[in-house]
């Protein structure tokens, strides 16, 4: 079964001539390969399908500027292009300086100012191959995601083995898809990109915690720096009415010092009034 980059050049309008000789030579060399391919042990085949990708690989460095943009911008995009290796079509063996070489290159087909007619798509291409190639810049960066090309390159041998032995033991004397170079190189393909989207969903999660924890400190920063201020300025009224309140006081002795002239004189008692006789 042909891989998406596969299909995706099938679809595609035929190239120049000269495109065409390149590419039915490099077919015509998979082919031979693939004929003549037996089972082999675990590492053997792997190899074998590293020098298969390089390959085609070398025959997908001929596609026009709208091929390239295209291939970068397709249906679940976002998905495949968290594979930087998927994005600048090199092999993960490839040593830094090719890398870099296959970079401009590729950098240089979809540029926006070589594609004035697609400028807005060019910009989203150019800038998926720009952040494929500043992750494999950075050397801790690119260790980590050669570690997770090995990590899908032993989960899809102990896949496989699993499955060719179940799928054996079930179908007796039918083609096993998962025991081909292609049904291989799909299972590595699909594992790689699945890791890279299972880490990006990790990174996603883990920024989104990060964020809602930075949000949930500051909130709690500044209610206690309103709690701060708001008794801060309650202590400032407080002092600054002192005076006030004092003055206030002394008027209000002062007020009933003078409606009492009889200082510590006690209160008055109830006086009935005096018997008069009654007069006939």
């Amino acid at each position: 079964m042909a891989s998406p980059t596969q299909e995706t050049i099938k679809n595609e309008p035929s190239l120049p001539s000269s495109s065409n000789s390149e590419q039915s030579t490099t077919n015509t060399t998979i082919k031979k390969e693939l004929s003549n391919s037996i089972i082999k042990p675990e590492d053997e085949t792997f190899e074998q399908f590293y020098s298969e990708v390089k390959a085609i690989e070398k025959r997908d460095s001929v596609l026009t500027p709208e091929q390239q943009i295209n291939r970068l911008l397709r249906p679940g995009a976002t998905y495949f292009n968290l594979n930087p290796f998927e994005v600048l079509q090199i092999d993960p063996a490839t040593p830094f300086e090719e890398l870099a070489k296959h970079y401009r290159k590729l950098s240089m087909l979809v540029h926006p100012d070589k594609n004035p007619t697609m400028t807005d798509r060019a910009s989203l291409a150019f800038e998926a191959i720009n952040k494929a190639y500043k992750i494999l810049e950075d050397e801790k960066e690119r260790k980590k995601c050669l570690e997770v090309v090995e990590e899908a390159r032993e989960r899809v041998d102990k896949m496989v083995t699993n499955r060719i032995q179940e799928k054996r033991a079930k179908y007796k004397n039918q083609p096993i898809e998962e025991d081909t170079p292609d049904g291989l190189k799909k299972a590595l393909w699909s594992v790689t990109c699945k890791l890279f989207a299972d880490i990006e969903r990790l990174r996603v999660r883990e920024e989104s915690n990060k964020a809602e924890e930075r949000k949930r400190k500051a909130e709690e920063t500044t209610d206690r720096e309103e709690r701060t201020k708001l008794r801060k300025e309650w202590d400032k009224n407080y002092e600054e009415s002192r005076e006030t309140r004092v003055n206030s006081w002394k008027s209000f002795q002062t007020v009933a010092k003078a409606k009492d002239p009889v200082k510590g004189k006690g209160p008055a008692l109830f006086k009935p009034p005096k018997y008069k006789p009654e007069g006939r």
